[in-house]
């Protein structure tokens, strides 16, 4: 019941076509209210996909009542036929459900530059079929409709005194900042403005969503939508509920690491001891994105010269030749130079564990992702096909 746990909220999942496999590709989700207050964070990418520039406008007034996405296509690069095609989408979902297509958000996933009458019928006919089918136990089909690549479904819940936030998550690959590649909705039913949603939803996606950093690559398509209905008539304080959030994000992102395509190993960047928290996710995303570690990392070697040259590439303030590297508990490196013999390191579990300390500061942060397979080449290679 993820995106439905909180009161007030009903969704659905349906098959419309969209995919070839005759999976779930369509979901829809509805805020009954009282309140109708929203929030959601955006790709930073400037290459947007069509539900993207949609839904940046109609959420500028703080207030959503419907989220529809689908899977089978990312309306991405297909001119003013996919932007209708979004604007349909909207105006569909609000006619059946008797609200205003400005207070519909649209998000799309699936293959960039594909799109045709068939795709936008498709569409269409999908939030038909979701409306009809919407109910509070409509979450698990909800999460199902928007998966593309995911092996599963993402979903989570956290509940605190009398209100709960839930959420569902796409993503597997192009797992990237701008929020990694992937759709997030997420609902709760504590009493809040949409001020205070923007607020809890930017400081949750910074540490978390932000942090995720698979494959280096951003997407056209992502969307994270925060709904409250307020109907458990609980006014939470405000940091309370980002703490909750942010549990609530890093759950989320945690599951779209651990299903990225092709992976063997979910790798923990931690930088500590930092002149900033800009300089230690600065180093952390440089190690996360550097192919010769990831590659070190597939083949189960702890190639911690790698690191070192990786973080020598970055801006951060600290002295190369004045660091610890440790891998899953082995101090392999310290004070730039070697320390403990390489054998003991074991990289054969998929949890994989990488700290460097910087020793330039008190600052702190963790990027997660993962290494670079061969299944995760071929699954890219054939993505179209």
């Amino acid at each position: 019941m993820s995106v439905t746990a909180a009161q007030g909220f009903e969704a659905a999942g349906v098959a419309a076509g969209l995919k070839a496999s005759g999976e779930l590709d369509v979901a829809v989700v509805v805020n009954r209210g009282p309140l109708r207050a929203a929030a959601a964070v955006f790709t930073s990418n400037r290459a947007k996909a069509n539900p993207i520039l949609w839904s940046q406008q109609a959420i500028r007034d703080g207030v959503a009542d419907v989220v529809v996405l689908n899977s089978g296509g990312a309306n991405c690069f297909t001119g003013a036929f996919g932007f209708q095609t979004t604007h349909l989408t909207a105006e569909r979902a609000a006619t059946a459900l008797g609200v205003a297509a400005g207070d519909v958000l649209v998000c799309s996933t699936g293959l960039i530059g594909t799109g045709d009458e068939t795709f936008r019928q498709g569409v269409l006919r999908g939030v038909d079929a979701a409306v009809e089918r919407l109910s509070v136990d409509g979450g698990a089909d909800a999460a199902h409709a928007i998966m593309t690549t995911d092996s599963v479904p993402k979903q989570a819940t956290v509940s605190r005194d009398g209100w709960t936030i839930g959420g569902m998550a796409k993503g597997a690959g192009m797992l990237a900042p701008g929020l990694a590649t992937m759709l997030v909705v997420i609902t709760t039913d504590a009493r809040l403005s949409s001020t205070e949603l923007d607020r809890a939803l930017r400081q949750s996606t910074r540490v978390s969503f932000d942090r995720l950093d698979s494959d280096g690559c951003m997407s056209t398509n992502d969307q994270v939508t925060l709904l409250a209905s307020g109907a458990s008539g609980i006014v939470p304080d405000p940091q309370e509920f980002a703490d909750a959030l942010t549990a609530l994000c890093r759950d989320l992102a945690l599951q779209l690491q651990a299903d990225a395509e092709g992976a063997s190993h979910s790798i923990a960047i931690e930088v500590v001891g930092a002149a900033s928290e800009y300089d230690a996710v600065t180093v952390g995303r440089s190690v996360a994105r550097n192919n010769l570690f990831k590659a070190a990392i597939f083949g189960n070697d702890p190639n911690w010269g790698r690191v070192l040259a990786a973080i020598g590439t970055t801006d951060a303030t600290f002295d190369p030749y004045d660091v610890d590297v440790t891998m899953n508990g082995v101090r392999v490196c310290t004070g730039g130079g070697p320390d403990r013999p390489r054998e003991e390191v074991d990289l054969t579990p998929r949890e994989t564990h990488l700290l460097i300390d910087l020793r330039s500061g008190a600052h702190e942060a963790t990027i997660w992702t993962n290494d670079l397979t061969h299944d995760y080449v071929h699954e890219n290679s054939a993505y179209a096909s």
